[in-house]
């Protein structure tokens, strides 16, 4: 009896260490992230179980970056609304080390994506952006702001 409570025991401590692992691998790319051009920072947080990611600053020459507009939706109900603050990062759940099942909104072309997300190192965030089929794709990689 006391062989089996054991056994019950190391198995549910298993599933503990397995879950806050997990969920200490999923934090790791909570933060502000450069785009690759480094003309945009994205904030990615979570919301609820998965992660999102908003446009938090936008370099700008001219002009109130508040006052960007997303004028190249392909939704054209859409194309009032401003860049500051959108979430172009949307639906990413944990799985694996990589972060899926989500989509990503590119705000120069107008187009989103499904994407997935992988931390390759501790400041090196790499995209993958899937148009339609899965061997239609682009990858890019965005840097950590240092605080």
């Amino acid at each position: 009896m006391k062989t089996a409570q054991y056994t019950l025991l190391s198995i549910c401590m298993l599933f503990l260490g397995i879950e806050s692992a997990q969920a200490q691998a999923k934090s790791k790319i909570i933060g502000v992230w450069f785009n690759m051009e480094k003309t945009a920072q994205i904030e990615i947080m979570e919301n609820d179980d998965q992660l999102i990611g908003k446009l938090i600053w936008i370099k700008h020459d001219e002009g109130d970056p508040e006052s960007f507009l997303d004028v190249v939706n392909s939704d054209s109900s859409l194309r009032d609304r401003p860049l500051m603050g959108l979430t172009i990062l949307d639906g990413l759940k944990y799985k694996n080390g990589v972060w899926s099942d989500g989509k990503i909104y590119d705000p120069e072309s107008g187009i989103s994506y499904i994407c997935e997300l992988q931390l390759k190192k501790k400041d090196l965030l790499e995209i993958k952006g899937y148009l339609g089929e899965s061997w239609v794709s682009r990858t890019v990689e965005w840097n950590r702001v240092k605080k």
